[in-house]
């Protein structure tokens, strides 16, 4: 008996899924170049103050380069999303690692290129941010189209993990050769090992037929790939889609934050404790945190628990339970309870691998680069917002350790409509300290609503 053409593209596309040995070792790659993303990510944080002091930046100018990342950051992200869907995830990447790993290791020569180096570490930060933007897109991609669905919470979170032990490793590593070498060296080795990498999947992990892509392509405007349209009136009528986006643009708004600020915060409110602590121990718990969400998330469904209840189950410990922590954060003078704060709330992100990051691939698994693109674009934007108003106040009022840091992390930004801002700000609901629980309330009424049935699959609407 003849198979009809949507079992054909179905059969397919299990074909091109890889297999167990192939899985991990794409694993294993991705999560260390997921690990040097952040790494090349992270050197400015790290080395803001002592920059700052070298080339007699203030506090607005310091955030102006810690916040231009987000200006490129959230303008290639749904490009990414669509050349990865088109043209393959992993190429996508390799190209934009190929060029941020390059721009990383010549930073500290364009500080040096004349006595405007505010200008010319704003412009290499936009460029580092519209580089890195493709690579969560891309990746999410690569990985719906690679990996069996029973197995992508682990995969996904496994190389989510990267993000925090990039982290990890710049802030332990790269505060010794601070102290050593000057803050030059830390961009030398992020760059070079970003640059190792490219070549490592280049020669190895990538076969001659992977790394064909041909200029016709380019030049019919990207053609799809599959025999399919995206379907965006359909995607973006369904409540599912939008509580996927707004429940990015929380996680990713408190992450970027915290990712930009937290050195300078602990820096500022404990002046005498030691670099390596506060810009380790976070990141440190964050790794198993991360693995384990994504073991938790596949073990529970494989014992017959619905996927829209963990999936909801994880983004509520990674966005609702995460934010109390964060409030709590600037509310102590404790630096042993603020350094457990910061690792619990940072900790607990990293379920939302397992929630909203996985959710968007089980919603709409052939377009789920481009639509982790626009819900990612959310993220960013409101990042770049947040930062703003964080070096303004920081410029403007005491230091940083002040409760306005956790509370910017977890508010979430003004949005358009009176009906959106009803939604984020019920009457009623005016402290700061249960806006967090508010959103999260708000947003998983409709979370995974298609959880189970996905809103586009290859081959039907």
């Amino acid at each position: 008996m003849q198979q009809s053409p949507e079992e054909a593209r179905r059969d397919a596309a299990e074909d091109a899924q890889w297999s167990r040995p192939e899985c991990q070792a794409w694993t294993g790659t991705l999560l260390l170049g997921t690990c040097l993303l952040y790494c090349a990510r992270v050197t400015m944080p790290i080395c803001a103050v002592s920059m700052s002091q070298d080339f007699g930046w203030d506090k607005k100018e310091a955030g102006i380069v810690l916040s231009s990342f987000f200006w490129g950051y959230c303008l290639t992200q749904i490009v990414g999303g669509h050349l990865g869907d088109r043209i393959g995830g992993e190429k996508v990447i390799l190209l934009s690692a190929s060029a941020w790993g390059f721009i990383t290791a010549a930073t500290p020569l364009l500080a040096h290129l004349g006595s405007a180096q505010l200008v010319f570490m704003t412009f290499s930060r936009i460029l580092t941010g519209l580089l890195q933007g493709v690579y969560f897109p891309a990746l999410t991609s690569l990985l719906s189209q690679k990996v069996r669905e029973s197995e992508r919470a682990f995969t996904y979170s496994t190389v989510g993990a990267g993000s925090q032990f990039g982290t990890l490793v710049t802030g332990a590593v790269g505060s010794l050769l601070l102290d050593w070498y000057g803050w030059q060296s830390v961009f030398y080795l992020s760059g070079g090992l970003t640059l190792l990498w490219v070549y490592y999947v280049y020669r190895y992990l990538l076969s001659e037929q992977d790394l064909i892509l041909a200029l016709g392509v380019l030049a019919q405007g990207l053609p799809v790939a599959r025999h399919s349209r995206v379907p965006w009136r359909q995607l973006f009528r369904k409540p599912s889609i939008w509580a996927a986006i707004f429940s990015q643009l929380s996680a990713a708004c408190s992450f970027f934050i915290l990712l930009s600020w937290l050195p300078t915060f602990f820096k500022e409110t404990f002046p005498s404790s030691k670099g390596w602590v506060f810009n380790v121990v976070p990141w440190l718990v964050a790794i198993p945190a991360s693995v384990l969400s994504g073991f938790l998330s596949d073990h529970l469904i494989s014992q017959g628990y619905r996927t829209i209840t963990v999936r909801k189950f994880m983004q509520v410990m990674g966005l609702g339970l995460s934010s109390v922590f964060a409030l709590c954060l600037g509310h102590t003078s404790s630096f042993c309870k603020s350094v457990f704060f910061a690792s619990a709330s940072i900790g607990l992100q990293t379920f939302n691998h397992s929630g909203v990051s996985v959710n968007i691939q089980d919603l709409a698994p052939s377009c789920a680069g481009v639509l982790f693109g626009v819900a990612n674009t959310a993220g960013a934007l409101a990042g770049e917002r947040r930062a703003g108003v964080t070096y303004l106040r920081g410029s403007s009022h005491r230091p940083l350790g002040a409760s306005w840091l956790p509370h910017s992390c977890v508010l979430p930004p003004p949005l358009a409509t009176p009906a959106l801002q009803s939604m984020w700000h019920p009457p009623g609901w005016g402290s700061d300290s249960v806006r967090p629980l508010c959103v999260c309330a708000c947003v998983f009424r409709g979370e995974l609503a298609q959880g189970e049935n996905s809103v586009h699959r290859p081959g039907g609407a």
